[in-house]
């Protein structure tokens, strides 16, 4: 879901833009800078970094897509899954760079840990206390919702520590994206089953993203940013297709939806697709970067045409219009 690829292989990366994009300059260390305002500035810059605030962004719609499916409108335990899975994401986040301590500080050396600016110690109790605090957010929402949190953050969690830089890393993650939509429905509607093909949809972009970012560090084959763009045509020519399957909801206004999904799948494919591009024709680490941030941020597109898909309009409207927050804040924040 949640967790971003390992380190080489992980939505996150160096220098791009988990929605990815170039990585920014490193912050002074807030033990450097001059006065305390100075120092707190720096403190909460080098967590922006430690959390990849921008990819909070692509957080929400999991969850909102996921209520969609169930033919329900948002009620408070849908906010209550949002707020888990904000959590949880957050703490693969502070997790994978606590695990990725020794490589960061050979090839990443500006991040907030190598850098010094966050003890990893720091790290590893944010991503403890954030975990503790989706799960108890879950029970909130419910045992079927709680039911789906405890294995989401047991998979974040095995892929930070061990399976990101396996042959199992892109499954692993694919896996947490579905899982998180399904908590979604499950905290809307107590079932995870109408959702289930939504989930696969997101799984499915998510296994091909973290695929192409295990050669953002050192480049690599062309074949995998070709297949990612062979998946994202795929995936968009079944958003425009009329809804059908069980639990989605008929739309009263069937034109204004089907116009709404042929946008937002649009805009999915150009998120996504233009840099997949680039990198097959040049698979080098900058443009693989490009790519793996474009495949973070197609998220959100594709979160609400996915909720387009079941009927629920004002749900897509609303994560569409996460879009351009996050795509500002990550002009000041790597995504990766």
């Amino acid at each position: 879901m949640t967790p971003r690829s390992p380190r080489p292989d992980r939505p996150t990366t160096t220098s791009p833009p988990q929605s990815p994009i170039p990585r920014q300059s490193q912050s002074p260390r807030a033990g450097t800078t001059s006065g305390a305002g100075a120092g707190a500035g720096a403190g909460a810059r080098a967590w922006a970094e430690l959390l990849r605030l921008p990819a909070l962004f692509t957080v929400p719609g999991d969850a909102l897509a996921g209520a969609a499916t169930t033919g329900s409108r948002p009620n408070p335990r849908t906010l209550l899954a949002i707020a888990s899975s904000l959590c949880l994401y957050e703490a693969g986040m502070a997790l994978n760079d606590w695990a990725d301590q020794t490589e960061d500080a050979l090839e990443r050396p500006h991040r907030p840990l190598p850098s010094g600016r966050i003890h990893p110690s720091a790290a590893l109790g944010a991503a403890s206390a954030l975990t503790a605090a989706g799960l108890a957010l879950a029970a909130r929402a419910g045992r079927p919702a709680l039911a789906v949190a405890a294995p989401l953050a047991a998979t974040v969690w095995a892929y930070d520590l061990a399976l990101k830089r396996t042959p199992a890393g892109p499954a692993a993650m694919a896996t947490a994206r579905g899982l998180d939509l399904l908590l979604g429905a499950t905290a809307t509607g107590g079932s995870a089953r109408p959702a289930l093909p939504a989930a696969l949809t997101l799984a499915t972009h998510t296994l091909a993203v973290t695929t192409v970012s295990r050669g953002e560090t050192r480049g690599g084959s062309p074949l995998a940013p070709l297949a990612a763009l062979a998946t994202t045509g795929t995936l968009a020519w079944t958003l425009t297709r009329p809804p059908g399957a069980p639990g989605t909801a008929p739309s009263r206004h069937p034109g204004a939806a089907s116009s709404l999904r042929t946008v937002l799948a649009a805009a999915f494919v150009a998120t996504s697709g233009r840099p997949l591009l680039h990198a097959a024709l040049n698979p080098s680490p900058p443009l693989t970067q490009r790519a793996v941030g474009g495949g973070i941020r197609a998220m959100i597109p594709l979160q609400a045409a996915l909720a387009a898909r079941s009927g629920a309009l004002a749900s897509a409207l609303l994560t569409a219009a996460l879009a351009p927050a996050a795509r500002r804040l990550a002009r000041k924040v790597s995504v990766t």
